[in-house]
């Protein structure tokens, strides 16, 4: 306990110790502590580039979409064409074959067979 003591006191005999502790404690609080942080800087800075991808990624998707709607306004092709392939829309004369290529359907319908 003297040892300890006798440490305290030659550390806080050091003439600028005060005002080094205070800085460091002052660089801790204003990069780790609070909602202006450094720390919370950063997180932020990577959250807006995240969502500035994300915001690129759906303006594609809103001009691939506008394309295919004036493509389905200006060409009666094209909504047949879609009309045939999402809601299986058919000619009275033709037939229309559903094949399945997921393997979970698959098995669950397997499953309900060999329990009825």
């Amino acid at each position: 306990m003297k040892k300890i003591k006798e440490t305290a006191k030659a550390f806080l005999a050091i003439p600028y110790i005060k005002y080094i502790v205070v800085l460091v404690c002052g660089i801790v609080l204003i990069g780790f502590g609070g909602s202006n942080s450094v720390w919370s800087h950063l997180k932020n800075k990577i959250l807006i580039n995240e969502l500035k991808d994300e915001i690129e990624f759906y303006e594609s998707e809103y001009q691939r979409d506008q394309a295919q709607i004036h493509q389905l306004q200006s060409n009666p092709k094209a909504m047949e064409r879609i009309a045939r392939e999402r809601y299986f829309m058919k000619t009275p004369d033709e037939d229309i074959f559903v094949l399945i290529d997921d393997e979970e359907a698959v098995k669950t319908n397997d499953a309900n067979e060999t329990t009825e």
